[in-house]
């Protein structure tokens, strides 16, 4: 690789790992010991032959590899190891899925056990315990039969909305609060992704 190319990513890779590690130029200089100049002409282009000892200084300070901060595109490589990645080397999660009218008969069943009764799909990510919905009713103002929720079973995570169902009304709906389970209200678990229409 020609000392143009290791120099351009360099460039891009201090660039992409400020942004994505949410450092700035400042911290980077201040943490690694190179002044602001250096850093300053690394990003404009401005040297053809960055030196080992400063090369290695930034490498230590993101803590990537010294070899691959002058020779891979970090970005396409986090992107690509990424767990929400086809390319990816994580196994996707096999999720059951099943009407929404199945939902509470099979709320206490294993996964494993739903996987061999249910048709699947596949959740790139990292979650467990998961099971998808297909709606045949709409929740009013948010979806309509046939989309699909995927669902992390039993999980009740503040930031996250989640799927509710009322035993009185046999209704679905979605909530934001923070809710516990009562004699008519299931809480289903966190939303983990929407799918409109995935499943006719």
């Amino acid at each position: 690789m020609h000392k143009r190319e290791r120099t351009e990513h360099l460039k891009s890779n201090i660039k992409y790992l400020i942004k994505s590690r949410g450092e700035t130029q400042l911290s980077l200089c201040n943490a690694s010991g190179l002044t602001r100049t250096t850093i300053y002409n690394i990003l404009e282009g401005k040297v053809t032959n960055v030196q080992q000892s400063t090369i290695r200084k930034i490498s230590d300070f993101f803590g990537v590899s010294y070899e691959e901060i002058e020779t891979v595109d970090f970005e396409e490589k986090e992107i690509i190891d990424s767990s929400i990645s086809p390319q990816g080397n994580m196994n996707p999660a096999a999720v059951p899925i099943f009407k929404e009218s199945l939902l509470i008969a099979n709320m206490d069943k294993r996964i494993g056990a739903l996987a061999t009764l249910y048709p699947l799909t596949y959740y790139f990510g990292t979650a467990y315990n998961l099971i998808a919905v297909l709606l045949e009713h709409e929740i009013h103002g948010r979806n309509e039969p046939g989309d699909l929720l995927i669902i992390q079973r039993g999980s009740t995570t503040d930031d996250k909305e989640k799927l509710v169902y009322d035993r009185l009304t046999k209704k679905l709906s979605i909530v934001n609060d923070t809710i516990s389970s009562s004699d008519h209200m299931c809480v289903v678990g966190d939303i983990i992704e929407e799918r409109f229409n995935d499943i006719a």
